[in-house]
């Protein structure tokens, strides 16, 4: 649940990989639901914003889909919520959503949490309201609670969600290696585009990423399998570092900039450093030739 209206970074990488791969997502977890729904014709609604006007609180719905049921007439919403952190009054926060959406859309809604934080745990996957003599609320949502599942029981197959959340999942701390080593598998068996590679090894690495001793291990694994397989794995995690390294140096020469702004003009208005940071590398270097040409925020802003 996001409080304030903020996004975090792990909402936007959860976010990225279910919109991109949200049939193969839903096949892998949600067998029942694969059958059920038509995954062909699904639309991304916009992220809707709701106010808790009790705790003064804004909340954004994660991922929000429109379809319909394979075998009836009528749209349905799936909702899906990732939860990074433990929070006591999740289930509760479900059926408010679940409420909200139905007041805005009217139709059926099917609500899915996602659970990722690094520890098992019994999720509740219902939220009730009942008196002594009678009940009067018992509201019911699917639960994905990745620490439970054994990362061994999906690496045959090629599904790409399945393959990025091999992360998240339940490992021991000598098995990270293995679970790397079995990712790459996938993604080599899966001959994905580079774009999803990507996407992939991004998500992948944010969770599970080698120290240098583990990075060792990893390689003399790769040394170990057939040349032709281990050179298309070589090339995935070649051409992520070097993304990587990339992304990291735009990134370095947004904050020097940011600081030689704040340096000339003393108080730099966060929309402004927001526009630096999203600049691409080409736009970064022109700024970088024109900074001390600028002389008013106005010069700033017409430049960015």
């Amino acid at each position: 649940v996001k409080r304030g209206g903020v996004v975090t970074y792990h909402d936007r990488l959860f976010k990225e990989l279910l919109e991109t791969f949200f049939s193969e997502f839903v096949e892998i977890f949600f067998p029942q639901v694969y059958e059920a729904i038509d995954l062909e014709h699904i639309q991304f609604l916009k992220q809707e914003f709701f106010t808790d006007v009790t705790r003064g609180d804004k909340h954004v719905v994660d991922i929000l889909v429109q379809t319909t049921l394979k075998e009836e007439p009528g749209i349905i919403l799936v909702h899906v919520e990732s939860q990074a952190s433990i929070q006591r009054d999740f289930a509760e926060r479900m059926f408010i959503y679940f409420s909200r959406l139905y007041q805005e859309h009217r139709c059926r809604i099917l609500p899915i949490a996602v659970f990722s934080y690094p520890q098992k745990r019994d999720e509740p996957d219902y939220f009730k309201l009942e008196f002594p003599f009678m009940p009067v609320l018992d509201f019911r949502f699917l639960i994905l609670e990745l620490k439970k599942h054994n990362w061994r029981n999906y690496i045959r197959s090629n599904n790409p969600a399945a393959a990025a959340l091999l992360s998240k999942m339940g490992y021991s701390a000598k098995e990270r290696v293995q679970v790397k080593l079995e990712f790459l598998h996938m993604l080599v068996r899966m001959e994905l585009d580079p774009a999803r590679n990507t996407l992939l090894t991004g998500f992948f690495e944010t969770y599970l990423k080698l120290n240098e001793e583990e990075e060792k291990q990893l390689e003399a694994e790769i040394g170990k399998i057939d040349t032709k397989e281990a050179e298309k794995m070589m090339e995935i995690t070649t051409s992520w570092e070097r993304k990587g390294r990339v992304e990291g140096r735009v990134e370095g020469q947004a904050d020097l900039l940011i600081r030689l702004l704040k340096k000339k003009f003393t108080n730099v208005p966060t929309e402004i450093e927001n526009q630096v940071k999203a600049l691409p590398a080409e736009k970064l270097q022109q700024l970088a030739e024109a900074i001390f040409d600028l002389e008013t925020f106005e010069d700033v802003k017409a430049f960015l």
